[in-house]
């Protein structure tokens, strides 16, 4: 393949756009389709996994009696966050663009980043049971402590589907989803404005940065709102941004790569374009010089 810039300059003669080629893309990708449904039905049900229930004992409740505060993240705002904000992202860059490769698997990967890391979270989170900072007054609502006599385990009488919550606490998942979405976000971004150039734009990086910067704070939130412990976020972040650099490199070339900017299957379509177009360019030829070995025999006939 030619370098970058070259690749770039032919994709603004030649658009690829929803119209004439989304279709016959998004049936290509079908199966990818299906499988996503598939997974995004599987993190439903694990969402209301009862998680292990792990033995909790007086002495333990120093560490688990902050008081219950709402959340600065709500639950339904976290979708919007890790998917609904990088999408809007790429349909802006479709807009500018006109290249409807882009577009899909941009939209298909950080989609896959978030549930699979959203599957990956709840799986660990109903293994582990582990008590959030504000589980005491789950348990003990109205602040009447009940512990067994025999093992000293607390004896729960709260709300049981808050109860429940409760013990899922590690690891975060307001934060897995954020770092997901948003680091699969940063990383799209760092490819189309070719961060790592090598040219030393720190405008650049700060672009890169700031998706980060925003699944941290949502991550920060979850300590302030005493839904987490911070190794609870920390572990969390970390499996969000794994999770979205390797969907974003199944799908993209790494950001610092001649040919960050664009999609694996824009690269492949345009090879395949070369090929078929030289294929009819000798064809053609062949066909000429057949013509043209053709009339030296017509003159000779008619002598």
């Amino acid at each position: 393949m030619r370098g970058g810039g070259n690749t770039q300059d032919r994709m603004q003669q030649v658009q690829h756009t929803v119209q004439t080629h989304g279709y016959g893309l998004a049936r290509k990708h079908t199966y990818d389709w299906v499988v996503l449904t598939l997974l995004a039905a599987a993190v439903v049900v694990l969402h209301y996994a009862p998680p292990f229930n792990r033995f909790v004992g007086k002495d333990m409740m120093a560490d688990i009696r902050y008081p219950v505060k709402q959340s600065t993240v709500p639950a339904w705002a976290v979708p919007v966050i890790s998917m609904l904000c990088p999408v809007l992202v790429f349909v802006a860059v479709y807009v500018a663009r006109r290249d409807v490769y882009d577009l899909h698997h941009a939209t298909l990967g950080v989609i896959f980043a978030v549930l699979i890391t959203a599957a990956f979270t709840d799986v660990i989170k109903t293994a582990v049971g582990r008590p959030r900072p504000d589980f005491f007054w789950r348990c003990f609502p109205d602040g009447r402590q009940v512990y067994d006599q025999v093992t000293g385990g607390v004896i729960c009488h709260g709300e049981k589907g808050f109860l429940t919550d409760g013990r899922k606490s590690f690891p975060s998942g307001h934060t897995s989803w954020s770092f997901a979405g948003l680091g699969f976000l940063s990383l799209y971004l760092s490819g189309k404005i070719k961060a790592f150039d090598r040219k030393g734009h720190v405008a650049k990086l700060c672009i890169v940065i700031l998706p980060l910067l925003l699944a941290s704070l949502v991550g920060v939130s979850r300590i302030d709102n005493y839904r987490h412990h911070w190794e609870d976020v920390l572990v969390g972040g970390l499996i969000g941004y794994i999770m979205a650099v390797l969907c974003y490199l199944h799908f993209f070339p790494p950001p610092y790569h001649h040919q960050g900017w664009g999609p694996y299957a824009y690269f492949h379509m345009l090879e395949e374009l070369e090929v078929h177009n030289s294929n009819n360019a000798q064809n053609q030829q062949s066909a000429g010089n057949f013509q043209y070995a053709l009339v030296p025999l017509q003159h000779g006939a008619r002598g």
